[in-house]
């Protein structure tokens, strides 16, 4: 048996190879952008995508507020002390009301963040960034409704994408003096006197090991003891040096005074970090069946052994896995399915539908059970076939549609009213005298939309719909095509 982790032959990097790369590596693109990666070549496409050569969004979320939840001043602290001490009602009242004032601009600007980073994946030049900044999201993830900071949630993203293809003690090292992440699980009362171990039995359970992986209850207990004092001020991070135990820990086989940031170098000399990492990174990019096949698992190892190599650089284990035979394997094409981001982001961005309405696509997400900056619990969304059920089905099929036509479920136009010409997708399959052949606009339009051949039975389907719309191929037929192949199962895959 050969090694798939052994780069592909380059000339079967093809166009289905070259969509496959774009769809996993980011948010998938149109037949132009398809055929510019193949174009590269498999060793070009990989580099353009993983070192981010594309053009940075504009807007990169400078207009959001740091001051909102602001800590009150000595000034404020003493009036509603003096208020308290006299009874004065009316004071105590107009604070109560300006606080909750705080709380409804703190949750209208996490509205406001969650339009705006689906926007950046939409609009981005750099796919892979926000595909891994979206990944490590739901690694580290962590949850608004907790912390009820939308500054602090706004720093823990920016922190993932500065870090998402850099360095994985990077990116740990970083979520130990993350606001948000040491609010959501309680650090900032992590004191030497009484210790808190859940951030402790995270890092080691969900971050970095897996759980059960090579720790037990006592390394968990001495990482909590190794994690105190570790809190923030404001916005900033703090080290409460006054509530940090210094004294002597024994933490997996190793003794010593160790602080948070020891902790993080133990736990990744631990073969086991790098392997929870390397299967992380495989069901999210390569296959996340339940099961993992023979040359899976050998994938893994190697992955493993690429980030300790590389002393855990994610980058250059990411440009391995996508030039991996592996990764381009039959059997890994197809076969995750599409998260509610992926699915509206990638309609858009594959597709070319206008946007219609942000507002809209954040509330569809959410009925589709991807909110973003609330994932579901610490463990972060479970993806895979949870994506799927008798409530989430037909709001993925609504959201084609109205991408596709700008109609709602009501059969109204909402959103933007901007027309979508279609025709960019079988333009290419037009002969030599300009003329376009209906079965070859077909099987173009599903094998693409699709992303890979739709088989007899499916050509069979939408042909007799081609036919029963009469007439040759159009903008509307195109668009009238799309809702049909949209609404089939295979276009939940990809």
């Amino acid at each position: 048996m050969g090694n798939p982790f052994q780069p592909l032959a380059k000339k079967d990097f093809d166009y289905r190879a070259a969509q496959h790369l774009l769809n996993r590596a980011g948010f998938g693109g149109t037949p132009a952008q398809v055929r510019a990666l193949v174009e590269l070549g498999l060793d070009g496409a990989v580099e353009y995508l993983v070192d981010f050569k594309g053009e940075r969004v504009s807007n990169e979320g400078v207009d959001f507020r740091s001051d909102i939840l602001r800590a009150q001043t000595s000034e404020e602290r003493e009036l509603l002390r003096r208020a308290r001490a006299t009874n004065d009602t009316e004071t105590i009242a107009r604070i109560e009301r300006e606080r909750q004032e705080r709380q409804n601009a703190d949750r209208a600007q996490i509205a406001a963040m969650k339009r705006w980073w689906l926007a950046r994946m939409i609009e981005t030049g750099r796919p892979l960034q926000e595909k891994l900044t979206l990944f490590w999201h739901g690694h580290f993830a962590t949850g608004y409704r907790t912390i009820e900071n939308s500054w602090h949630m706004l720093m823990q993203n920016g922190m993932l994408r500065s870090n998402c293809a850099g360095n994985f003690a990077d990116l740990v090292r970083g979520i130990i003096c993350d606001p948000a992440m040491l609010k959501y699980l309680d650090n900032d009362e992590n004191r030497k006197s009484s210790p808190n171990e859940n951030l402790a039995r995270e890092l080691m359970e969900l971050f970095t090991l897996g759980e059960g992986n090579g720790y037990g209850e006592r390394d968990i207990k001495e990482g909590a003891r190794a994690l105190t004092g570790r809190t923030f001020r404001d916005n900033a991070y703090f080290f409460d040096r006054a509530q940090h135990d210094a004294g002597g820990k024994q933490i997996l086989r190793r003794s010593g005074d160790f602080t948070g940031d020891d902790l993080v170098s133990i736990i990744l000399e631990q073969p086991e970090c790098s392997r929870f990492i390397a299967g992380k990174l495989y069901r999210f990019f390569v296959n996340d069946a339940p099961t993992t096949t023979r040359d899976g698992t050998e994938t893994i190892e190697r992955l493993a052994k690429a980030l300790r190599d590389a002393r855990y650089e994610i980058r250059p284990a990411l440009r391995a896995l996508f030039r991996s035979q592996h990764f381009y394997a039959v059997d890994n094409r197809l076969s995750i399915i599409k998260s509610p981001t992926q699915l509206m982001v990638q309609t858009v961005r594959s597709l070319g539908t206008p946007v219609r309405s942000v507002d809209r696509l954040v509330e569809a997400g959410d009925l589709m059970g991807q909110e973003l900056f609330q994932p579901p619990s610490v463990k972060g969304w479970p993806g895979g076939r949870s994506w799927i059920n008798t409530a989430t089905v037909f709001t993925r099929q609504n959201t084609a549609v109205f991408l596709i036509t700008g109609r709602t479920t009501r059969g109204n136009t909402a959103g933007s009213a901007d027309a979508y010409d279609a025709m960019h997708l079988v333009e290419h399959l037009r002969d030599a005298a300009g003329t376009l052949d209906p079965r070859e606009c077909v099987r173009g339009l599903a094998s693409f939309a699709l992303g890979g051949d739709p088989g007899r039975a499916r050509m069979a389907e939408l042909e007799s719909y081609l036919g029963s719309l009469g007439g040759g191929i159009d903008n509307e037929r195109i668009k009238a095509l799309l809702c049909l192949i949209t609404a089939m199962p295979e276009y939940q895959l990809c």
